[in-house]
């Protein structure tokens, strides 16, 4: 019987199992559960154990939120822990891919089988899977509390992995971050940190959220989560709210946040009531804006997004196909970067639904994915994007496609949802190709296709077969240009 795999790291030894060819440690701690008196807290460092602290179980999921699927609650708060998959036997200097597991910063954890790393790690990479404070308690601005506290959380993970990655066989000095969604906007935001630069060598982005807040508006948004509760809108306040009755109140705002448009204008169409806040010290600027402005170094990384981004939402909230002129014209008064008629001129022929999926689309993911990369570009980083053009039967090339393909995970139930229980030969090629570009560019700094420029604006577009061609969405491109996402700030 093989002998399960050991690991001393610097807070005491972890027992792990092994998973084919890997070694996986589940549910490290990598700071103190964030409740009690630290509870809304800058995380905490975890005291040293004695003897063997068993790692074959994930770490339970912090409080989740928003509209989509969620991770059942459970009454452990040891949240805080990040999950490490190695190649078996032991190697060492090996490249370290971070996974950030925030979903629309208000849900993930690291049990999700779309997340699982072990075809990543038996290609050569150490994979660490990070879970930290997201909804309220990660990012709800409250006084008497640190602002961004799921950002300090990501933080000390990398802090965690920097002292601790060798003994698993990882080299500290080529640690890649890497996220979609919500977790790709946190890793925009780790860009510009100072604190958080010397932690990683290179960033990989999947479809970058344009969701930052202002302090004004992100104070209206706990002042209205505090009077559903009928609490204080401050870290006292909120510290008697039980976390999960907490995050249930996150959702339930949400879904009533097109009751505040008035006054939250973009935030609210979105239904996204918390997100990382510029608050002028750990984020004094926008990622798009530290870069541009020189306040932040360019970096080896690699971003893309979903040609149909939207499509996933309008799918599972049944309206796809049902959009008039005036859905359209809503869309485009709330989210065109400057006149809507530069949509109308630059699709003159789009339907009212192809318009709204276009403006959507555009907004939430697709331009502050390639303006991150312009950005990154521009401060002398080295920038490959990435278009996924890949239909998928129901939900075209859709939000999320992207990740049981990076991860090789095609038969997780997400995976079967996107692409069947028996994908197309050309899906999995798809997959070996992007799983691929993500192995090469964490060891090399080069994905396997040329660097996107000014110039030439060269992208990688996957799809049945993959090529290699200018940004095809330029139209989208020029009407954005020059016009990064701004913070949300109340009318």
């Amino acid at each position: 019987m093989q002998q399960r795999p050991r690991i001393r790291t610097a807070e005491g030894v972890v027992e792990g199992e092994h998973v084919g060819g890997t070694a996986i440690f589940r549910g490290i701690p990598y700071a103190q559960p964030p409740v009690g008196a630290l509870r809304f807290a800058a995380p905490e460092p975890v005291p040293h154990w004695d003897g063997t602290r068993p790692a074959t179980e994930f770490g339970p999921p912090p409080p989740q939120s928003g509209p989509g699927p969620k991770a059942e609650a459970t009454d452990d708060a040891n949240w805080l822990t990040v999950t490490v998959c190695t190649p078996a036997p032991a190697r060492s200097g090996l490249p370290v891919l971070v996974w950030i597991s925030c979903g629309g910063y208000m849900a993930g954890t690291a049990a999700d089988p779309m997340f699982d790393p072990t075809a990543l790690s038996a290609e050569g990479l150490v994979v660490v899977i990070v879970q930290c404070r997201m909804g309220a308690e990660g990012f709800a601005l409250l006084d008497g509390a640190p602002s961004n506290r799921g950002l300090l959380d990501q933080i000390a993970a990398l802090e965690w992995i920097r002292r601790n990655i060798a003994a698993f066989g990882g080299d500290p000095e080529a640690v890649t971050i890497a996220g979609t969604s919500g977790g790709a906007g946190s890793v925009a935001a780790l860009l510009t940190i100072p604190a958080a630069r010397p932690l990683f060598r290179r960033a990989i982005t999947h479809s970058v959220p344009g969701l930052n807040i202002t302090p004004a508006l992100a104070k209206e948004v706990t002042a209205a989560l505090a009077d559903r509760l009928g609490v204080a809108p401050t870290a006292a306040g909120f510290a008697d709210v039980p976390p999960q009755r907490l995050a249930e109140e996150v959702t339930a705002l949400c879904a009533d946040s097109p009751a505040h448009k008035e006054r939250w204008g973009r935030l609210a169409h979105l239904g996204i009531v918390v997100c990382p806040v510029i608050d002028g010290d750990l984020l004094p600027q926008t990622p798009w804006q530290a870069l541009t402005d020189g306040n932040a170094a360019g970096i080896d990384l690699l971003a893309g997004h979903m040609r149909d981004e939207f499509r996933l939402f309008s799918v599972m909230m049944g309206v796809r196909g049902s959009f008039m002129e005036a859905d359209a014209a809503t869309a485009l008064e709330a989210f065109a970067p400057d006149d809507p008629a530069e949509y109308r001129a630059a699709y003159p022929d789009a339907t009212a639904d192809e318009m709204v999926e276009i403006v959507y689309s555009d907004a939430t993911f697709r331009m502050p994915t390639v303006l991150l990369a312009e950005a990154n570009t521009a401060a002398d980083g080295a920038t490959y994007l990435f278009e996924i053009r890949w239909e998928t039967e129901a939900f075209g090339a859709g939000h999320s496609i992207d990740v049981p393909l990076a991860f090789g995970t095609l038969d997780c139930p997400t995976g079967r949802m996107f692409f069947g229980d028996d994908p197309a030969p050309a899906v999995r090629a798809l997959s070996d190709e992007l799983l691929g570009a993500w192995v090469r560019f964490c060891a090399t700094g080069d994905p396997g296709w040329p660097r996107y420029d000014a110039e030439h604006r060269t992208t990688r577009l996957l799809d049945d077969p993959p090529t290699t061609a200018p940004y095809p969405e330029e139209r989208s491109r020029r009407i954005w240009e020059g016009r990064p996402p701004l913070p949300f700030a109340p009318a």
